[in-house]
């Protein structure tokens, strides 16, 4: 099965060397560069010399200008990819090795500079560079000059199609169980707030207006049971992605004799993904991932609405300590919830960043187009964003209190009893009968 999904042979990449892409050959193809000064010839190519050939150079004869590098290049936000980038080159250099596709000495090499790297990176002493591009060049370059050729031989059987899908994923899943755990932490603080709460009545309202009475424990509940059904829509979501994209190549895969299932066991996949175009092309994790995010933050932008609500001098059924309110500049008796209505709007962005990748998906061929270079950018301010919400709301929840005298005194007016009333006569009546 290995062998009909993947029989495409790999492509060979061919590497200029300078005094190559230098030569009069190269160079007389610009009609003006043979008028140049000597000085000037000096100029250009120390110039062009800063900019290493590509890793898919290997047909250029000419550098791309400055604003397209400027353009493309995505190493400003993906390097936040380099411990999965090094997760995934330690998993695909030890499969290689087995597979007799490369030395026990080369993969040692291999390991330790990636180890190396790793510590620069998370040490600050690592010098990420626009010229190559990506995280993944970044790290690949800079391993070739720490070992030299062995580093060359990490790009066996790999494009940077199916390397950047498994990072990515390793990402994402790494997210995903950070969210849940933000989670969890606002569900306990919503379960203390109303413990603490026990036995206190309030007005339960449907279209705003005063309903019935209802326990404040049995309402806050209602959020944590909102948030359970979030973070069983993310575990989901982890399920499903959990496939490993490794192996595919750019998109038909490799004829080499790799071993798919030993690189998706190392990196902790359930399995290989079964389609290779499918793997190098598929985003509907990230639209998953996304769509759940944005779900939670609905919930939170409830939450936030009806604490918001809550503290107005209207209602004044509860008070947020200092600690998690602001001010006004002109108003000194003003004291606003800030960080609740700000979970309400920053869930304006999480649904923005699930439009983004909808938007970007839409009417895209079959398998990998640059488009999806633009993928990371909302994910990231998702996580970052939706994490925020949850931490800043478990935060308000544990300095907050509940006016317990201001609502004894609201519970009156409204007729709240009418339905109890009305259901102990009709019970009252069946038993005349």
């Amino acid at each position: 099965m290995e062998s009909q999904l993947f029989s495409t042979s790999p492509s060979t990449f061919h590497f200029p060397s300078p005094k190559t892409l230098f030569s009069n050959k190269t160079t007389h193809r610009n009609p003006n560069f043979s008028s140049f000064t000597p000085k000037r010839k000096l100029a250009i190519q120390a110039k062009l010399m800063e900019k290493e050939n590509k890793l898919w150079g290997g047909r250029f004869e000419q550098t791309v200008t400055d604003k397209v590098e400027k353009f493309t290049e995505s190493i400003s936000f993906d390097k936040e990819l380099y411990k999965h980038d090094i997760m995934g080159s330690k998993a695909h250099a030890s499969m290689l090795a087995k597979q007799g596709l490369m030395s026990e000495s080369d993969k040692d090499s291999i390991l330790k500079g990636l180890d190396e790297i790793q510590r620069k990176i998370e040490a600050g002493e690592f010098e990420w560079r626009a010229d190559r591009e990506d995280v993944h060049m970044n790290i690949e370059a800079t391993l070739t000059e720490m070992i030299g050729e062995p580093a060359k031989k990490l790009h066996t059987a790999r494009s940077r199609n199916d390397q950047v899908l498994t990072d990515f994923k390793l990402w994402c899943r790494d997210a995903i169980d950070r969210i849940a755990a933000s989670i969890k932490n606002l569900q306990v603080a919503l379960v203390k707030l109303a413990l603490n709460n026990e036995g206190l009545i309030v007005p339960g309202y449907t279209h705003l207006q005063r309903a019935q009475p209802v326990l404040l424990p049995h309402l806050l509940l209602a959020y944590v049971e909102q948030l359970e059904r979030d973070a069983g829509r993310l575990l989901d979501c982890k399920l499903r992605m959990n496939f490993c994209p490794l192996g595919a190549c750019a998109l038909a895969g490799t004829g080499l004799p790799i071993d798919r299932f030993m690189t998706s066991e190392a990196l902790g996949f359930t399995a290989p993904m079964r389609n290779s175009i499918d793997a190098v092309s598929d985003r509907d994790f990230v639209m998953e991932f996304l769509s759940a995010n944005s779900i939670t933050a609905i919930h939170l932008s409830r939450l936030g609405e009806e604490w918001v609500l809550w503290a107005s001098e209207e209602f004044g059924f509860l008070t947020p300590s200092d600690s998690v309110s602001t001010g006004s500049s002109i108003m000194p008796q003003k004291k606003n919830p800030d960080p609740m209505e700000l979970v309400r709007g920053k869930s304006a962005r999480v649904i923005g960043d699930l439009v983004t990748l909808l938007t970007l998906c839409k009417g895209l061929p079959l398998a990998y187009n640059r488009d999806l270079q633009e993928d990371k950018e909302p994910v990231f301010d998702s996580v970052k964003t939706v994490v925020g919400m949850l931490e800043v709301s478990a935060e308000f929840a544990q300095n907050i209190t509940f006016n317990r005298e201001r609502i004894q005194k609201s519970l009156p007016a409204g007729h709240l009893d009418a339905t109890t009333l009305a259901d102990y006569l009709v019970n009252k009546a069946s038993y005349c009968y």
